[in-house]
């Protein structure tokens, strides 16, 4: 890996001149004088349809771009008729199987005119090619697309897990897409370097930048490596932020971004002083949201939304005050976009040019940030780049360090959250969400699939395929030209990843989990040493100490959650048994019984909880173990209870519980 970061670099105080290179102020000189902001939310949900009627009225009432998001079945590469993904279909984002699913995605939206921004990284190859064709077949040539694929593997394998195939075979693909579009999409940005996914996991601000930019330092190294020239691709990779509630430092932490991005390409030794230019999409935090007093989500978001326009972010996404509950309603999505309309029309943010800069704690932070990251970004390189770090296992362990630290600091109201840990005495309120009926998508996917199949030309659709798998195979051709084909031919997704991954195989991560953070912080609380004597009874009543699994069903990579609990309750005194991520219901029932646990943990924040827990538990109750209680955690709506407690869960938790507690009400039931 070449090296990117000189040791006489040194953070400069002269803050210099936005639109001008170290980019400190901004990446554009006149910034929102000019023009504010995209307003550009994430959505997609159910159907193709229902997400494309959703889009249209968003678009109507003063959203500016789409960001569109798949389901997880989507993003993991699998058909919506594979039985393994059938408790996942249409529930974190929009099923797409086809280029036909794509079309209705953007019925009546003139793709020559909007710009498209799409998160996805595992299956990114047939979603491109679905996007291009459906483009086709509107009208649109492929050279008038505006907008932005993700992309970004390497975050999956840091934080998210939506990956499929390993990491080599995955450059591989970056790099082709890198290639493709250099020819055929000179609008479209090939890349976004997400810190979002990492800075939900727990990473801090510092280790957000810091190991963002060392992706981007390796799809940088990546596209050089395929003969491209840094110049051609560069300028056209921008950046995804996660902005929390800590105000001043997100501000200050989108500055030593541009900042450190600045100086570290220049050692590629770019000619266009673009190449040199970060810039960025942002989303407030979805971690910070509470499932308690929601309302209060409302002023929580508008915070992060001013930050990050202080901090200079080019689109922007704004959370619904819901999400903690259940995926957004129409209302709660209204309001969310409102709250960018507001910022843009009605305070007049938009007409200063970084208004920070000369404060004196924002440049301290800025420099403070910009440190740290430079430090982080010297240890990845001395383990060979991010790619060897990620094998390593090592930014996993430090972001999973770092939640497991906040955690602590939350159960101690050191880090204090109204409504939380402080300020929670409050009478409740019910909020009405969106519910996705799971089984009517499923239904309709599956008979827009059969007749897909029924009315395409074998042959071609064949020959397509082996010319994917050729390429694939060899490094003479390129994969996305080949999957446009495919496509072209009504290839499904599943056909296109299934062709893959014979080539390069299905990625499967190996599952740790810290120690020792969470109980060295803890152990003087006097509930946490309450919670330790009660494993101890257990174990004097029962012969052993309590053990739980803890499980994370269908295609729900995102598993903050389950590593907290999973580290923590080792700490107060479990044995703690961490499944593997994309368990079916009959394998965590398995590995429960073998593993002849007391408690199965599920972790939900995907909305697979009302088809997979039932699941889980009927097969507990097949194979012989009804004893072993089924304990749920996550994003569980309210309104759900009742059906998940009469199927037979022991006990829900939402977000927010202070997990001593939880061990503390789990084990209780045993000793009295």
């Amino acid at each position: 890996m070449k090296k990117s970061l000189h040791k006489d670099s040194n953070y400069s105080q002269d803050s210099g001149q936005a639109g001008l290179p170290l980019y400190l102020r901004g990446p554009y000189s006149s910034m929102y004088v000019g023009r504010p902001w995209t307003i550009r939310q994430y959505s997609g949900f159910s159907t193709a349809e229902e997400s494309n009627q959703f889009y249209k009225n968003n678009l109507q009432q003063g959203q500016k771009g789409l960001s569109v998001a798949f389901d997880l079945p989507t993003h993991r590469g699998y058909d919506s008729d594979n039985p393994l993904v059938s408790g996942d279909i249409g529930k974190a984002g929009v099923a797409i199987d086809s280029v036909e699913d794509m079309k209705i995605l953007f019925h009546e939206i003139p793709l020559d005119q909007m710009s498209v921004s799409m998160t996805m990284n595992g299956a990114v190859i047939p979603i491109m090619a679905f996007y291009i064709i459906a483009a086709e077949e509107q009208g649109v040539g492929q050279h008038q697309l505006k907008g932005t694929i993700q992309n970004d593997i390497l975050k999956e394998f840091l934080v998210r897990n939506t990956y499929i195939y390993p990491p080599g075979p995955s450059l591989r693909l970056i790099s082709d897409i890198f290639s493709y579009c250099k020819v055929n999409m000179p609008k479209f940005n090939t890349i976004s370097v997400s810190g979002y996914h990492m800075h939900e996991a727990g990473a801090p601000a510092d280790l957000e930048i810091a190991y963002t930019i060392a992706d981007g330092l390796e799809y940088l190294q990546t596209g050089i490596n395929a003969g491209l020239k840094v110049d051609e691709f560069a300028p056209r990779i921008s950046f995804f932020w996660g902005i929390g509630m800590d105000f001043f430092t997100e501000i200050a932490k989108m500055r030593a971004a541009r900042y450190l991005w600045s100086e570290t390409v220049k050692s590629f030794n770019p000619q266009n002083p673009h190449s040199l230019r970060l810039r960025t999409h942002s989303q407030t935090s979805g971690w910070s949201l509470t499932a308690q007093d929601p309302l209060n989500n409302l002023t929580r978001t508008f915070l992060e939304a001013t930050a990050a326009v202080f901090g200079g972010t080019q689109s922007l996404h704004t959370n619904s005050y819901d999400e903690a509950l259940a995926l957004p309603s129409d209302f709660a999505a209204k309001l969310a976009r409102d709250t960018q309309l507001i910022l843009q029309n009605q305070t007049h943010i938009t007409e200063a040019i970084d208004p920070w800069s000369g404060s004196r704690i924002i440049e301290t932070k800025t420099k403070e940030i910009y440190q740290k990251a430079r430090k982080h970004i010297q240890e990845i390189e001395e383990l060979g780049g991010m790619a060897k770090a990620i094998e390593q296992g090592f930014p996993k362990m430090k972001i999973e360090e770092a939640a497991a630290l906040r955690q602590a600091e939350i159960d101690q109201n050191k880090y204090k959250i109204v409504g939380v840990n402080i300020l929670n005495e409050r009478e409740s309120y019910s909020t009405e969400v969106r519910s996705i009926d799971n089984n009517v998508v499923l239904e309709s996917q599956k008979v827009k699939l059969k007749a897909l199949k029924q009315n395409r030309n074998r042959h071609k659709l064949q020959d397509a395929l082996d010319q994917l798998r050729n390429a694939a195979i060899s490094n003479n051709d390129n994969i996305l030209e080949k999957a446009v084909i495919a496509a072209r031919c009504r290839a499904t997704l599943g056909e296109i990843s299934q062709v893959l991954e014979q080539v390069y195989g299905r990625f499967k991560a190996t599952n740790q989990m810290v120690s020792n953070i969470y109980g060295n912080a803890m152990k003087k609380q006097i509930n946490y040493q309450k919670a330790q004597k009660l494993c101890n009874e257990f174990e004097k009543k029962y012969g052993r100490r309590p053990r739980i699994l803890i499980a994370k069903l269908g295609q729900d990579g995102h598993d903050r959650g389950s590593k907290i609990i999973a580290s923590s309750f080792a700490d107060i005194g479990f044995d703690v048994d961490l499944g593997p991520l994309f368990q079916t219901p009959r394998q965590a029932a398995r590995q429960a019984a073998e593993n002849d646990v007391h408690f199965l943990g599920i972790s939900s924040l995907a909305g697979g909880h009302n088809s997979l827990v039932p699941e889980t538990i009927k097969a507990l109750q097949e194979q012989g173990t009804p004893d072993i209680k089924v304990i749920l955690g996550g994003v569980i709506p309210e309104q759900d209870h009742k059906l998940l407690y009469d199927k037979g869960v022991f006990m829900i938790f939402g977000p927010g519980t202070n997990l001593v507690d939880a061990a503390k009400k789990i084990l209780s039931p045993y000793l009295n």
